[in-house]
């Protein structure tokens, strides 16, 4: 897969994409060099593995792409579901979640290249969360990427360190 930054023009536009990229990168960086066994583990107070953020943040980006097209989510979670957002389960293997992620991250770039604007918008779903009938721009989604994929960098580099020592900044 071709970095983002030999794809992407230095605008608002690419300079998003780049940040989102970014912390996407640094997720990806806290599993270099582990077993499926390590990146499975818990070592810190927290229930959080690197496996199990890997694919919640692959999983949020594929629903956040699905809700900016206005298509059906394939991968949609239920209550019943929704603690499977936070581990590999069955035959997932990290390889398995990255290549996922590589499409999705793919998918989502081809999206947010071909948009005539990043002031178009689209409606967020019925959530508590969330205010009646609001839409969101373009613009706010990446934004909104980043925040969630910069939190979730942050926690894989307690989760990292708590494991082996490793440091993302040394």
């Amino acid at each position: 897969m071709a970095h983002i930054s030999e794809e992407v023009p230095g605008d608002e536009r690419g300079t998003l994409l780049l940040f989102v990229e970014a912390q996407r990168t640094a997720i990806r960086e806290a599993l270099d060099g582990l077993t499926e066994e390590q990146a499975a583990s818990r070592p810190s107070a927290s229930e959080l593995s690197l496996s199990g953020l890997l694919k919640h943040v692959a999983e949020v980006e594929l629903t956040w792409l699905r809700m900016a097209q206005q298509t059906r989510n394939e991968r949609q979670r239920t209550q019943e579901t929704w603690n499977e957002m936070f581990s590999l389960v069955g035959d997932e293997t990290v390889p398995a979640v990255q290549a996922f992620w590589d499409g999705v991250t793919a998918e989502l770039t081809a999206f947010v290249t071909a948009l005539p604007s990043l002031d178009e918008t689209f409606p967020l779903p019925e959530a508590p969360w969330f205010p009646k009938d609001a839409k969101v721009s373009m613009r706010w989604m990446l934004l909104h990427l980043v925040e969630e994929f910069a939190r979730h960098a942050g926690h894989a580099d307690i989760v990292r360190e708590s494991l082996d020592g490793t440091k993302a900044m040394g």
